[in-house]
């Protein structure tokens, strides 16, 4: 199984956010599986709930098409979901 990596910062765009979800449903449509990265830097560490939300929103967004395989797990400055097909 093919891993398709998309990563966004937490202040990420609505407009680049729909882009790279674009992406992602062609990935999960060619059935490879989908691993979302959020990448911290500086001062945004104390402020993870923004990339739980972003991941959340990614999850909802996808739902149609895909299921979460493994839930938001952080490590160190990053911060990890994997989505594959239903």
């Amino acid at each position: 199984m093919v891993v398709k990596e998309i990563r966004m910062r937490p202040k990420t765009d609505d407009h680049d956010l729909e882009y790279k979800l674009k992406h992602a449903r062609s990935f999960i449509d060619h059935k490879f599986k989908v691993k979302f990265t959020v990448q911290f830097r500086g001062r945004e560490l104390a402020y993870k709930e923004f990339g739980e939300r972003l991941l959340e929103k990614v999850a909802e967004d996808l739902e149609d098409v895909a299921k979460i395989e493994s839930e938001i797990k952080s490590e160190g400055r990053n911060m990890t979901m994997i989505m594959t097909q239903k």
